[in-house]
């Protein structure tokens, strides 16, 4: 058996090739929407991908399941678990089969056995995996959001980012019966392979290295405890507290994984705009996006542009932060675009319609900076009461320690607040080290404000002054 992990560090997400070395035959599952990586690995093991299939409706990235399918004339195996809301859609033109608890993919001596683990969501499956020409159990699980590594996956996404109230305590109640019935019967050999590692949005403290095993997990998971002492409340009180802020974009994706998204068939290649095109793109109301870093934005950028830094986290950022209504513009190099581009369309922004190499020839009049002030001139106007400080980090963070007074708006939902923010002061905008600060900094200029100072060096800097900080509750709830 060919097993190979294939992981995109940019959403922290893991896909599986599996392939029967004996017959030539592959299946993929959970596959990213950009699919070349698992064509050139059937490639280059002289394989064909005959079944694609993904472990549910998943809200932090688009499948490439649909567009693997239509590449290869792959068999599509898809949930027929959970209740009418989270049935596939858009499936007419695929050969496909639904499938259930029990029910089994065959690939010469490999054989995938489909394990209905609800939780995380209601039509979740995982895939234990029995290579039949060395054993005769299974000997792998890939558990997708159900288990990860020293973490399990969180079960309020549904109502977080989709938006169906009423559906995270009952989500993990089922998370625990998935574990006791599911998860815990399996022997400790049982290795696990999960869909997601440290960094994803799913869980609240995903392990860092790249798989586990069930022994393991049932020993020193932090919810081992509680389900050995049967302690269900226990349970699903500490799963809900604590989940990380989900991205606006989850929804969306959710939306799209269930009903279908179009086929890309290549990945987009934005050309570059000559400076009458990339005007004429703005003046039609096309967004730029400045992919420098942040000491660079700072310095002098268009008005208007929003700066979300080139990097791992770039997709995460823009899913946040831009809309998917309106065509995309990149400042970014030429060397870099391909990646930049594969990380919007993992998670649907394909409206990129070109990008400008630089600001030479494209700046029209003067550039926009951003302000800035020491923790020092900070704590003055603070002192004062002459500044507003808005804390742009996530709320656990912010609850750990804040500038007192500080109000807390996670950067990826200030677009979402505006009202919130005043502007008859100056409004002193910090995250940990000035990363975030200046992505929200940038979405706030966007909007019209003209009041923002960036605190270099965020609350680090604040911190190593010594001046004061204060534990707890926001002073105000944050908004959704």
């Amino acid at each position: 058996m060919l097993f190979k992990q294939i992981y995109e560090e940019g959403l922290a997400q893991a896909s599986y090739f599996i392939g029967c070395q004996s017959q030539g035959t592959a299946i993929v599952i959970d596959p990213r929407r950009d699919i070349q990586v698992y064509l050139d690995e059937a490639r280059k093991n002289g394989m064909r991908i005959v079944a694609v299939s993904e472990t549910h409706i998943h809200a932090d990235y688009l499948s490439g399941a649909r567009e693997l399918a239509r590449a290869t004339g792959a068999k599509l195996y898809l949930s027929d678990e959970g209740d009418e809301n989270w049935k596939y859609k858009g499936l007419e033109g695929f050969d496909y089969q639904l499938v259930r608890d029990g029910d089994q993919i065959k690939l010469g001596h490999i054989t995938l056995t489909v394990v209905h683990t609800p939780g995380h969501t209601p039509e979740h499956i995982s895939f234990l995996v029995q290579d039949g020409a060395a054993a005769s159990e299974p000997g792998f699980i890939l558990t997708g959001d159900f288990v990860f590594v020293s973490d399990i996956g969180r079960p309020d996404l549904l109502e977080e980012a989709a938006g169906i109230k009423g559906t995270a305590e009952p989500g993990a109640r089922r998370m625990f019966q998935s574990l006791k019935e599911k998860f815990l019967t399996l022997p400790d050999y049982v290795q696990v392979w999960p869909g997601h590692g440290a960094g994803s949005a799913c869980g609240k403290g995903l392990g860092a290295v790249a798989s586990t095993t069930v022994g393991y997990e049932r020993r020193f998971a932090w919810w081992a405890d509680y389900l050995r002492t049967n302690d269900e409340e226990g349970f699903v009180k500490a799963l809900l507290l604590g989940q990380p802020e989900a991205p606006y974009y989850f929804a969306q994706m959710k939306r799209l994984n269930r009903d279908g998204m179009p086929i890309l068939g290549d990945l987009p290649r934005p050309h570059q705009f000559t400076p009458a095109q990339f005007r004429h793109k703005l003046a039609e109301g096309a967004i730029l996006v400045d992919t420098r870093d942040k000491l660079a934005f700072a310095g002098g950028h268009i008005p208007g542009a929003i700066n979300i830094p080139a990097g791992k986290n770039f997709s995460t950022w823009a899913g946040w932060l831009l809309p998917y209504d309106k065509d995309l513009i990149l400042l970014a190099s030429p060397d870099r675009l391909e990646e930049l581009v594969a990380q919007l369309i993992r998670i649907g922004l394909d409206r990129v319609v070109g990008y400008i190499p630089s600001l030479e020839g494209y700046a029209e009049g003067e550039l926009e900076i951003v302000p800035q002030i020491t923790a020092a001139e900070a704590k003055a106007l603070w002192d004062k009461g002459q500044a507003h400080v808005l804390d742009v980090r996530g709320a656990d963070e912010y609850l750990a320690g804040h500038i007192p007074g500080a109000q807390n708006i996670h950067a990826g939902r200030v677009m979402h607040n505006l009202d919130r923010i005043p502007k008859d002061k100056p409004v002193v905008v910090h995250c940990l080290g000035g990363d975030r600060s200046s992505t929200a900094i940038s979405a706030l200029l966007s909007a019209g404000f003209t009041n923002l100072i960036n605190l270099t060096g965020g609350i680090r800097a604040w911190q190593q002054e010594g001046f004061p900080l204060e534990k707890g509750q926001p002073r105000e709830a944050v908004g959704a």
